[in-house]
């Protein structure tokens, strides 16, 4: 089996209007046309068995609407986590309700809504989510969208995951977009309670980087991703077969290691 835990899709009344204002951000052309459908189909071209998508709620108001759409759409094909708006008044309350509608976890995006992730602000909202059970995955390291500033460092990330052992955490990009040295010197093994995935990963970095990275961090913390549509799974797939790892670590990265989160 493969999971992709890292795939993006948007409802269908939005999603030409989204897929084509993140490409011009990006300069990436898109492989879906951004609904579930067109991902469910190109996702059993590419050899992938279940698909997580990842919302991100870009202003408060966002919140209820993106989550009750996430819990819609999950069947055979597809988990979906949800999304919390940082600093909105209804947060925790919205986290339980996270929880009871069955979605197995939150997506923050400090890029986007632009937060850094070690504000203790953001401690009493981890609380919850570790109470709750409810992993979070974040993207890190630099982003299209990015200015002078990039919220998302591997070492605001040590600080986050070092102060809230009990909560799981998940750094998109194998820690942090084209900050490579940076993930090894703060995030890579340092931490039991840190996940990483590949998403992405076949445009940014080299296959040598890439494989050190994992070796280090350990294959049983690393989670496979593409970024779908912005990346195609066959091609990260590749690069992962290629590396000298046993079946069996090839097999936590592709699937075990999303089983025992997703709680599948």
């Amino acid at each position: 089996m493969v999971i992709d835990f890292h795939t993006h899709a948007f409802t269908d009344s939005i999603a030409e209007k989204a897929v084509s204002s993140l490409s011009k951000t990006s300069g990436i052309a898109p492989l879906t046309d951004g609904t579930v459908k067109n991902l469910i189909e190109f996702m059993n071209g590419e050899g992938v068995d279940k698909s997580v998508i990842l919302p991100v709620a870009t202003k408060p108001s966002q919140q209820v609407t993106i989550n009750n759409w996430a819990s819609s759409i999950s069947d055979e094909h597809i988990i979906s986590f949800g999304t919390l708006f940082p600093f909105s008044e209804n947060i925790l309350d919205e986290a339980e309700r996270i929880k009871s509608l069955g979605l197995k976890g939150v997506k923050f995006h400090c890029e986007y809504q632009k937060f850094f992730p070690d504000d203790a602000n953001m401690y009493p909202v981890y609380q919850k989510l570790a109470e709750l059970n409810l992993p979070v995955i974040f993207h890190g390291g630099w982003d299209p969208l990015s200015t002078d500033i990039i919220y998302g460092t591997p070492e605001r990330f040590a600080k986050a995951v070092s102060d809230n052992p009990d909560l799981t955490f998940i750094i998109a990009h194998l820690g942090g977009m084209k900050m490579w040295n940076d993930v090894e010197k703060y995030l890579a093994g340092k931490f039991d309670n840190l996940y990483f995935d590949t998403s992405c990963l076949s445009r940014y970095i080299s296959p040598e980087v890439f494989y050190n990275i994992i070796k280090i961090h350990t294959p049983e913390k690393i989670l496979f991703g593409s970024d779908s549509p912005w990346d195609k799974p066959s091609d990260i797939l590749k690069m992962i077969d290629s590396f000298e790892l046993s079946d069996f670590e090839k097999e936590q990265i592709l699937c075990l290691n999303a089983k025992k989160l997703l709680n599948i």
